[in-house]
């Protein structure tokens, strides 16, 4: 089984609470360390949409991510 197929059975178990999943809290705070801003600091859109085109495969996929889970607001 493939890794990308096994997350998508993870993902698809957890239905409502896929983010979990999405989320690894070992790497909490790494696109703000890859980008150069501080953490606690909202990362400014202009630098997250060039980010979202990066040469580096895994700064794009955790832009991207950060661009979804922007629309889910905030408690």
């Amino acid at each position: 089984m493939s890794h990308s197929r096994a997350k998508r059975e993870v993902m698809a178990k957890s239905g409502k609470n896929w983010i979990q999943g999405a989320v690894n809290p070992e790497h909490k705070g790494a696109l703000h360390k890859s980008l150069g801003v501080p953490e606690g600091q909202r990362i400014p859109e202009k630098k997250l949409k060039k980010a979202e085109h990066s040469q580096n495969a895994l700064t794009r996929k955790r832009a991207n991510l950060a661009e979804t889970l922007k629309g889910f607001g905030r408690k």
